[in-house]
């Protein structure tokens, strides 16, 4: 069984590491220049290949038998590795 509390803590960690990732982005396109190119390229294809993994993760889990709820937890993992790396990238 999944335990509750352990699941809204992690949605609530994943949301505010989210919005910080979209503040900080938003601040360094704001900015101009070769970085805020950089970076709107960047997030553009980190989107991209997080889709496809977590795509691959879903078929891979449930062509194996696997539960739906595998198969969700699965699919959330490419998505949650790419916010935590943008977090620590962008320094918050």
């Amino acid at each position: 069984m999944v335990n509750i509390m352990n699941a809204w803590f992690e949605a609530a960690r994943f949301m505010t590491d989210s919005q910080s990732v979209v503040a900080m982005r938003l601040m360094r396109i704001a900015e101009g220049g070769p970085h805020a190119t950089t970076e709107a390229t960047r997030m553009i294809s980190e989107k991209v290949a997080a889709f496809a993994e977590a795509q691959g993760a879903v078929f891979s889990a449930l062509a194996t038998g696997g539960s739906f709820h595998s198969a969700a937890t699965k699919a959330y993992a490419p998505y949650r590795r790419a916010v935590r790396a943008n977090r620590r990238r962008l320094g918050a």
